[in-house]
């Protein structure tokens, strides 16, 4: 009964308020102008009214009002502001209640996010929020370890468009980006491009947490720094740039995230796509940036003084400066002894030159200097050419061209159909070829030994293709002569070339004599105690041994 006497007496006080004091309709007025006097994203102070009750952005908004900024606190208002610029039907809105009636709604991209995660961080927390709960209270009971502040629809759209969740209160016009991404990715594996018999297996993947993960796991150091950017006005790519403080040159990363930045693009699918970005000559014929799918390569690179280069979507990573013997030095190299990696090494030089120069050399040999093949094996190879309809050039170009389809056409084929492809065209065409008497058995055996030796330095193979067909149009029309004029000038092009200060041929030209001990010949762990010269980094040791000291009857040490 007394609380109704207290009911009447408070809607007397308010049909009769007295002087010198406001209406609770004047308050409520008040309050709700409020917002406009305030900066974006700063929880205002809940007030009290007449009736004693908290007056927070949950009552500013139930009518929708807006700031000067063009912002509302109405729920229904913001989803249909977010879902007006988002109109794709994956795009879901999860709207829920606690139980003392505050409302919630989560939109985020299906397929993007891990819906369980989004109901045990964010819904089940939220159950128990008061009504009058604010937007730092909200934000308190959360149980995502990730979470930001967010103020306009655009910056919604680009994170729900990027596989985040935003969480929109009613009542409250800004909103929470909750990090519950988890985009469809696969397992760490292998990778098909550098397989190790020694050595860690894992590989990086498209996801660049992940790989950053496996960059973390190996580089421990608090001096591993990590910027990342985006690129791509549709695509908007995190590009992720990762160097060691005080090894990496300065202003090397600075250099390479102003060239990313300077390149406006629709799309970056992958990180080919950034290689072209910071090499300084994009349509060089040879390769300007320095590739890995192993993350052990990749650290061990950035711990040299280089800058990495990791691009969400593609399970390649960059590094840079580059240099031209970098591809010479295998994934095993530094797990098995100097000299086995030295002997390879020189194997895989000398493979790759005679796959670029024997075709060419063959035929530069038959049409200008006949004389300079033996005698015996000159014998062999005039009974082989002996009736051939198509001339010494003719026949190398048939020959490597009928190469470049059986390997386009069995890359490009399912797996089991192309190997079977591979058998027929190899022994089919060849033998059916060299019966017809269409080409000959030399053409093909220098042809397939040309292909193999290409292969042993895989990371060059599109450069090396290119250079084995212009010494072969070249040998076919200047013969042994055009042969070193064209060397000559390849020559003298990678002496002139460098990349952010870096020569291209290190360390050979210009000559560093410290930095020789890791390129054609592999040396041991403890000559390799200095980090390459050519870098120029500040901190230059990176193995110290340290001495221990004998007793003096030499039994044990201290």
């Amino acid at each position: 009964m007394a609380k109704g006497k207290r009911t009447d007496n408070e809607k007397r006080n308010m049909k009769e308020p007295p002087r010198g004091e406001e209406t609770l309709a004047a308050q409520k007025e008040k309050s709700a102008v409020q917002p406009e006097m305030q900066n974006d994203g700063e929880e205002r102070k809940p007030q009290k009214n007449a009736d004693g009750g908290r007056d927070s952005k949950e009552s500013a908004g139930r009518g929708g009002c807006e700031n000067k900024n063009g912002k509302t606190s109405d729920l229904q208002e913001n989803v249909k502001s977010v879902k007006s610029v988002l109109t794709s039907e994956d795009i879901l809105v999860f709207e829920f209640e606690s139980e003392n009636g505050k409302k919630f709604a989560a939109i985020f991209a299906d397929g993007l996010i891990d819906k369980q995660l989004l109901g045990e961080l964010v819904a089940k927390p939220l159950r128990d929020a008061p009504k009058d709960a604010g937007y730092g209270e909200i934000k308190l009971l959360l149980a995502s370890p990730e979470v930001k502040d967010g103020t306009d629809t655009a910056g919604a759209v680009k994170e729900i468009s990027g596989g985040n969740a935003v969480l929109y209160i009613d009542g409250v016009s800004d909103y929470i980006i909750i990090g519950v991404k988890s985009p469809p990715v696969r397992a760490v594996a292998e990778p098909p491009t550098q397989v190790a018999v020694h050595g860690p297996r894992e590989g990086f993947i498209e996801d660049i947490k992940i790989n950053l993960g496996l960059i973390r796991k190996r580089v421990k150091t608090e001096k591993l720094q990590v910027k990342t950017i985006t690129t791509g006005k549709k695509s908007e790519t995190a590009v992720a740039i990762v160097y060691i403080d005080g090894v990496c040159p300065e202003g090397l990363p600075e250099k390479i995230e102003k060239e990313i930045n300077e390149n406006k693009i629709d799309i970056v699918p992958d990180s080919s796509y950034v290689s072209q970005f910071i090499t300084k000559r994009p349509r060089s014929l040879f390769k300007r940036c320095g590739t890995t799918e192993k993350p052990d390569i990749f650290c061990a690179k950035i711990c040299e003084g280089r800058v990495g280069v990791v691009v969400d979507g593609s399970p390649i990573c960059l590094t840079a400066p580059y240099m031209l013997v970098e591809d010479f030095q295998s994934v095993e190299d530094y797990y098995i002894t100097s000299y086995r990696a030295t002997t390879l090494r020189l194997l895989r030089i000398i493979s790759l030159l005679i796959g670029i120069f024997l075709p060419a050399l063959y035929i530069a040999a038959q049409l200008f200097k006949i004389q300079i093949i033996p005698f015996q094996l000159l014998l062999k190879i005039s009974s082989s050419v002996a009736g051939l309809a198509l001339s010494p050039s003719v026949e190398m170009f048939l020959t490597l061209f009928v190469l470049e389809v059986l390997n386009e056409a069995s890359i490009r084929m399912p797996k089991y159909v192309g190997l079977a492809l591979s058998v027929v065209g190899a022994l089919v065409l060849g033998d059916t070829a060299v019966k017809a008497g269409i080409i000959s058995t030399p053409a093909i055996i220098i042809v397939a030994f040309s292909a193999i030796g290409l292969y042993t330095v895989p990371n060059n193979v599109e450069t090396t293709t290119t250079l084995r067909w212009l010494f072969l149009i070249i040998a076919g029309s200047l013969g042994p002569f055009g042969i070193v004029v064209l060397c000559g000038y390849i020559i003298t092009y990678l002496v002139t070339e460098q990349d952010y200060g870096v020569p291209l041929v290190a360390p050979f030209a210009p000559l560093i004599k410290n930095d020789l001990y890791d390129g054609l010949v592999k040396a041991d762990m403890y000559t390799l105690g200095t980090r390459p010269k050519v870098f120029n980094t500040k901190d230059k040791v990176r193995l110290k041994r340290l001495k221990t000291q004998k007793s003096s009857g030499g039994g044990k040490d201290k």
